[in-house]
């Protein structure tokens, strides 16, 4: 009987959590995923708005790396939202399937912060700070910014761009489109991400597996194990704290 080992990726990657998506955390499941016994293939179950770009690219590597050693094709199934970060892990698999409506793509980098000095002002509230290097204290958020900090963050992030695009080139290679708003962090749902080459159809786990390995595939799933202290509510404030931190994740795409 042939088997489809299923992995699901569901979060923000590289949060604070302990259900938080990193390369740490879902190491054990990939590497089972692919290791045991002889899966024909290994699906992965994505959702997810992104996060951190360097877990992202240690996952998709991880992924690679098995799928490159073992010979086993890697089939993406979007759920939600595969963005950002989301999309980089998508795009180690062979294939990208996605929902209907789901929210595809988001090739950005993003920085986001706050600034409190008008309001320490305010308060009459003096801010001190001493350091050794004059880029030591860069963008703190009580300080008002500076061109020279925004000049390097803007560098910084542009870096990250280019790895980001390159990984996707790479990936993708000749099925993406030549559209002008593909790497400008624009999204695409659906058919409209088959169409621009994020994705290469439109179906779900299941049917789709079965059409590929016959009806009487066998899943075998592997997902992220909550801490056993964690399963009876200890740590109750981080774990709200990643809660809000993943909702938020999913909101900035209404979801």
């Amino acid at each position: 009987m042939p088997v489809v080992s299923v992995v699901r990726l569901q979060g923000t990657i590289g949060g604070t959590g302990r259900g938080a998506l990193s390369d740490r955390a879902v190491a054990q499941q990939i590497e089972r995923a692919f290791s045991r016994g002889k899966p024909k293939a290994v699906a992965l179950e994505v959702n997810s708005p992104g996060g951190s770009p360097v877990q992202s690219a240690l996952i998709g590597a991880r992924i690679r790396r098995l799928a490159d050693e073992k010979k086993i094709p890697v089939y993406a199934f979007v759920e939600d939202v595969a963005a950002s970060g989301g999309y980089w892990i998508a795009s180690a698999a062979d294939k990208i399937f996605v929902d209907r409506s789901s929210i595809v793509g988001s090739i950005g980098v993003i920085s986001a912060g706050f600034g409190a000095h008008v309001f320490l002002q305010r308060q009459g509230i003096e801010r001190r700070v001493h350091t050794a290097g004059e880029s030591k204290s860069m963008l703190d958020p009580f300080r008002p910014e500076s061109e020279e900090d925004v000049a390097r963050l803007e560098r910084w992030l542009g870096q990250l761009h280019e790895t980001f695009i390159d990984h996707v080139k790479g990936r993708r290679g000749d099925t993406l489109a030549d559209d002008p708003d593909l790497f400008t962090g624009e999204i695409w749902i659906g058919e409209r991400a088959v169409k621009v080459g994020l994705a290469d159809g439109v179906a779900h786990l299941a049917p789709e597996m079965k059409s590929r390995f016959g009806d009487k595939v066998k899943f075998r799933r592997y997902e992220q194990k909550r801490p056993l202290l964690s399963r009876f509510g200890a740590s109750l404030a981080t774990d709200a704290m990643a809660a809000i931190e993943d909702r938020a994740g999913f909101a900035r795409f209404g979801l």
